[in-house]
């Protein structure tokens, strides 16, 4: 199995204060579009803040490329809203930052009580522990990884197909072209032949004799025709066409972290055909490299979404 880079899932939970009467709604998304490596970028409340190492660990573990934003929202209720129950924890840390400046710099003004309710996590509004707070966001976070992966594997195997399809198309190119190399080469070597004899005027068989021998011409027209067909003999290229396809079938099929791969193998391709191209001496090769050409193009859009 393949997977690609492009995603998206959500998870949500919803919290009950211990009282009974309001709460919290926790979620968690990720968004994940294609990158050469793996970009993590967070957005979460400070309420919760702390837990971003632990989901960054769960991330690496699971992905390996890809642009990754992770939303953590918390929605409370009206009734959570209304509660103002004060963290403890964050208010003590805050006491802690206020005697340690004031130590520092005695001249400081303290605290007044409007900015220390709206200091970030002080006021629990939620009336929900910290860590049960933070243990559902977790728990989230795992959910919607989870189905991160499953949505990244669904479009994997779709690029997957596609990709199959190109190679095998690919492959009926490169097979119907080997048999005509031989007859086409034959062919524009005995065009070469005929404009060569035209223009040293031996086509007819009483031409007057001439300074070099008509042995010596023959034998000239001979190597010329020869580095022609060694110059668009494609032979070579097919059988390193047929190579690179039958390794990137096998890549596609084999699975795993394959992007890298194969966007080093389109290169391959990409370059065999080109000199396809440039070599071809008649319309059905020159076809069939732009054919081919594009069918390497298209692969190369989707590889860049594999992980």
């Amino acid at each position: 199995m393949i997977y690609s880079m492009t995603g998206y899932a959500s998870a949500t939970r919803e919290l009950v204060a211990a009282s009974g009467t309001g709460g919290v709604s926790v979620s968690v998304e990720l968004r994940t579009v294609n990158s050469r490596f793996l970009d993590l970028n967070f957005r979460m409340p400070e309420d919760v803040r702390v837990v971003e190492p632990t989901l960054r660990e769960m991330l690496m573990n699971k992905l390996s490329r890809g642009k990754v934003d992770i939303r953590v929202n918390l929605q409370r209720s009206e009734q959570s809203a209304n509660a103002g129950a004060l963290n403890r924890d964050a208010l003590e840390q805050l006491a802690l930052l206020e005697r340690t400046v004031l130590s520092t710099f005695p001249e400081a003004g303290r605290l007044r009580t409007g900015e220390i309710l709206r200091w970030p996590g002080v006021l629990a509004e939620s009336g929900i522990a910290p860590e049960t707070l933070r243990d559902a966001v977790l728990a989230c976070g795992k959910q919607a990884i989870a189905d991160l992966i499953d949505v990244r594997a669904r479009e994997g195997a779709q690029l997957a197909n596609m990709l199959l399809a190109n190679v095998t198309e690919m492959e009926a190119i490169v097979a119907k072209i080997t048999p005509l190399v031989p007859e086409l080469i034959t062919r524009h070597q005995q065009k070469i032949v005929e404009r060569l004899q035209e223009a040293l005027g031996i086509a007819a068989p009483d031409a007057a004799a001439t300074i070099v021998s008509r042995e010596e011409i023959n034998e000239r027209i001979r190597q010329e025709v020869t580095m022609y067909g060694i110059r668009i003999d494609i032979a070579e290229e097919l059988s390193r066409l047929t190579a690179h396809l039958n390794e990137t079938r096998h890549v596609i099929e084999k699975g795993g972290k394959v992007g890298k791969r194969l966007d080093f193998m389109m290169q391959e391709l990409n370059r065999e055909a080109n000199t396809l191209g440039s070599k071809a001496a008649a319309k059905e090769l020159a076809d069939s490299s732009m054919t081919l050409k594009l069918l390497i193009e298209q692969m190369r859009e989707q590889v860049q979404n594999l992980e």
